[in-house]
C-alpha cells in the first residue's frame, strides 16, 4: 500500500529530498520515494508499505532510472521480508516490473539471495529479513560510491577528448541524483565539469513523451546552479549542425555483452548525429548495467509503454480529460508507437564510463574484462 504526503522544499537542492529512503516509523518499516511524476511542480513523497505498491510506483515511473531501480528492488525484497509477506512472490513481481532495466533484477536478486542464504543457515525469518535489508543498504552505499568514481573518470575523459575546457555537453533523459544513490551517472559527469569550472553549457533534451529532461534534468541543473538550455528533441540536429555540441553524455538501462546500449528512446538518433558530426558519444553507467547474458542489441527486450503517453500530455495542476489522465493532443482513437528505449550499436559509442574505468573502443572483449582488476583507458586512479 502506498500513501503520499507533500514536501515544500522551495530552497532545497535535489539531494536534500532523497529519491529513495528506508524509514522505520512505529507502525512498521516503509520505503519512501520522491514521486518523480509530480516534479518539478511539486515535491511529493510516496510511502510504500508492501511490494505491490512499489511495483506500481516503478511502472508509473514515480521511481525510475537504472541504478535507483536496482536499489528500490533490493529494498522491496527487504520490505516484504521485514513485514512478513511472501518474499519469493515479491521478488518475482519486482524483477519483472520493467523488463529493459537490468539493474532492477540485479538488485532484487542480490537481496533475495541474501534472504535465502540466511534462511538456509537456520537463522529464521527475522534474521533473513535483516540480511535482505543489509544487502539493500550495501547496494545503496555502493551505488553512491560508484557515482563519484564515474564522475571522476568521465571528467578525465572529457578533458582528454576536449582539451581546454569550456565543454558544451548534450544530454538526454535524466541521469542525476534522481536515478542514483549518489549524484547520478551522465549528469554526475556534467556536474563534476561544472564544479571544476569546465562546463560552458549543458544542453538538455526535453525527452518526449514523458519529458524527463524538461521536468527532471532541468530541475536538477537549476538546483545546482549549472548553465543549461532546454531544447526540443527534434532541435538536436540543428544544434549539431551549428557546431554547438562538444560531446553527448547519456546513461544506460542495459548494456549487452557486445556493447550495444539500451537507453531512453531518442538516444540512438543522437548517436547517429554525433557520428556524422564527429562528436564523442559517451555512455556513463555502473557495471551492474552490463548484462553478459544478453549477447547483443537484438536480444534486448525493449519495453513498450501505453499509447496515451504519446497521445496525451500530463501537465501538473491542469484539469485532465484523457483516458490516461492527461490532456489529449491527438484525435480520439489515434494509435501510437511508444517504445520506452532504443538500442545504440557499439560502433557508434565512443566510450563507456563505469566506476571501474573507461572502455574505448567499445568491444565485447573489453567489457568482459570489467571488474577483473585490469586497468582501462582513461581510468582516473
Amino acid at each position: 500500500m502506498a500513501d503520499q504526503y507533500a514536501q515544500t522544499g522551495e530552497d532545497k537542492r535535489p539531494t536534500d529530498i532523497p529519491a529513495l529512503r528506508w524509514e522505520e516509523p512505529p507502525e512498521g518499516p516503509v520505503l519512501v520515494l520522491l514521486d518523480q511524476t509530480r516534479l518539478p511542480a511539486e515535491e511529493v513523497e510516496l510511502v510504500c508499505t508492501d511490494a505491490p505498491a512499489l511495483v506500481e510506483a516503478i511502472r508509473s515511473l514515480a521511481v525510475r532510472g537504472a541504478p535507483l531501480l536496482g536499489i528500490a528492488g533490493a529494498y522491496g525484497v527487504a520490505l516484504a521480508a521485514v513485514r512478513g509477506y511472501d518474499v519469493d512472490d515479491a521478488a518475482n513481481a519486482l524483477a519483472g516490473a520493467r523488463p529493459t532495466a537490468v539493474n532492477l533484477a540485479v538488485g532484487v536478486r542480490r537481496a533475495h539471495a541474501a534472504y535465502r542464504a540466511a534462511l538456509a543457515d537456520g537463522g529464521g525469518a527475522p534474521r533473513a529479513a535483516e540480511a535482505a535489508l543489509a544487502a539493500a543498504r550495501a547496494l545503496h552505499r555502493e551505488d553512491a560510491e560508484a557515482s563519484a568514481r564515474m564522475a571522476a573518470h568521465g571528467l578525465a575523459l572529457l578533458d582528454e577528448l576536449l582539451p581546454g575546457g569550456g565543454h558544451r555537453v548534450l544530454t538526454h533523459c535524466n541521469t542525476g541524483s534522481l536515478v542514483s544513490g549518489g549524484e547520478g551517472t551522465a549528469f554526475a559527469v556534467a556536474l563534476a565539469a561544472h564544479r571544476a569550472g569546465r562546463l560552458r553549457r549543458l544542453w538538455v533534451d526535453e525527452t518526449r513523451p514523458l519529458l524527463q529532461g524538461a521536468r527532471l534534468t532541468a530541475y536538477e541543473a537549476a538546483r545546482n546552479g549549472m548553465a543549461y538550455t532546454l531544447l526540443a528533441d527534434n532541435a538536436a540536429g540543428s544544434l549539431f549542425a551549428a557546431g554547438e555540441v562538444d560531446a553527448v553524455l547519456i546513461g544506460a538501462d542495459r548494456i549487452a555483452a557486445d556493447g550495444s546500449v539500451a537507453n531512453k528512446v531518442g538516444s540512438y538518433p543522437l548517436a547517429v548525429l554525433a557520428r556524422y558530426h564527429h562528436v564523442p558519444f559517451i555512455v556513463v553507467a555502473p557495471v551492474t548495467t552490463l548484462d553478459p547474458d544478453t549477447p547483443d542489441g537484438a536480444a534486448i527486450e525493449v519495453e513498450q509503454r501505453p499509447g496515451y503517453e504519446v497521445t496525451e500530455i500530463s501537465v501538473p495542476q491542469v484539469p485532465v480529460t484523457g483516458a490516461g489522465g492527461g490532456v489529449p493532443i491527438a484525435p480520439l482513437g489515434t494509435q501510437a508507437y511508444n517504445p520506452a528505449f532504443d538500442v545504440t550499436p557499439p560502433e557508434l559509442v565512443t566510450a563507456i564510463v563505469t566506476e571501474e574505468g573507461v572502455v574505448s573502443p567499445v568491444t565485447a572483449q573489453a567489457l568482459a574484462g570489467l571488474g577483473a582488476g585490469a586497468p582501462r583507458r582513461g581510468a582516473a586512479g
